[in-house]
């Protein structure tokens, strides 16, 4: 598949990168999970600069060199060995950002990422039933929809289910 968008590219958190990772849940209140430690994100890039081989965050950069946003993952665990263990995907465009196609390149590149340079076999994404637009960026980055589940996730105060999506390391 040929990327539409060939000058958006994934590169790697900076530290002055951070404070554009930290979400303002007054003006942007997209999602929230609670509160967390106000330096939580700055011991984790002292840790390891936000890349570990199962969990890690890269920034989403546009064609002019802005940070757009974010792509990371985590793992998921679905049975006991390591082997049972898939990555789940999140991606988050700042404001200015969002409604251009960026989300789907960048879940198109952090797959291709994760699939050249680990040996998971499966890569998952999570959205609420309602985020239609995330819905459509998984499937143009080559994600398919498996289903509902149910209450999965505590956010706002609330309950939420969830659309999941997976793409397999053969999946084209």
């Amino acid at each position: 598949m040929i990327d539409p968008m060939p000058d958006i590219k994934l590169r790697p958190v900076r530290r002055e990168d951070l404070p554009l990772l930290h979400v303002d849940h007054t003006e942007d209140p997209v999602d929230s999970f609670g509160w967390t430690a106000t330096n939580a994100l700055e011991r984790a890039y002292a840790a390891d600069g936000l890349l570990a081989y199962d969990q890690g965050t890269l920034i989403i950069q546009d064609a002019d060199g802005a940070a757009a946003g974010r792509v990371s993952w985590r793992p998921v665990p679905h049975g006991p060995n390591l082997p049972s263990r898939a990555l789940s995907i999140g991606t988050r465009l700042r404001p200015a950002f969002r409604g251009r196609g960026l989300g789907t390149v960048g879940k198109r590149l952090v797959a291709a990422y994760l699939f050249e340079t680990t040996t998971f076999e499966r890569l998952q994404a999570e959205t609420d039933v309602e985020n239609v637009p995330a819905q459509r960026s998984l499937e143009k980055a080559g994600f398919t929809r498996e289903g509902i589940a149910r209450h999965a996730q505590f956010r706002g105060g609330a309950y939420h289910d969830l659309v999941v999506y997976s793409r397999l390391r053969g999946d084209s």
